[in-house]
């Protein structure tokens, strides 16, 4: 009977005769290990690398007593209909949705991209928003703007 509990259970291929074989079973074990974490890497969903959407820019004028036009820059590694940022969103302080911009389609090869949202009411007594991106597998979460409204 051996001392080996990995050679009782069919594991361990190392030479019981001169002792030395525990490191070549080892650094087997090892190369195996490093070869599994690289083929697991290769795996990973590529929608992890994709990031979520972030807000880079933000342009705000009033265009009436209490409405506002927005240019909003996103920038997000869109990589078609799966993973896209889909939206953007005028929040103001107390966390509600004042108005969204729906993105319909991929921006693929067009990184960052600017939209405009037009005729946003805000209420009076509101002096500053936050816009906040979206993307349809991260949802929320990438960096946001605040800005003073004019």
């Amino acid at each position: 009977m051996t001392d080996c509990l990995f050679l009782q259970k069919g594991l361990c291929r190392h030479n019981l005769l001169d002792g030395s074989g525990m490191e070549e079973y080892t650094d087997t074990m090892n190369t195996r290990n490093i070869i599994a974490l690289l083929f697991f890497c290769m795996l990973i969903p590529s929608f992890v690398f994709a990031g979520e959407a972030d807000v880079i820019a933000v342009d705000v004028r009033k265009s009436g007593e209490t409405l506002y036009d927005f240019d909003v820059t996103v920038t997000h590694g869109d990589e078609g209909w799966d993973h896209y940022a889909d939206k953007w969103e005028v929040i103001s302080p107390n966390g509600s949705v004042l108005d969204t911009r729906t993105l319909y389609h991929p921006h693929v090869g067009e990184q960052p991209f600017t939209r405009s949202l037009s005729g946003v009411k805000i209420p009076g007594h509101v002096k500053r928003v936050t816009i906040r991106a979206h993307d349809s597998i991260h949802k929320y979460g990438g960096i946001t703007k605040s800005v003073e409204l004019p």
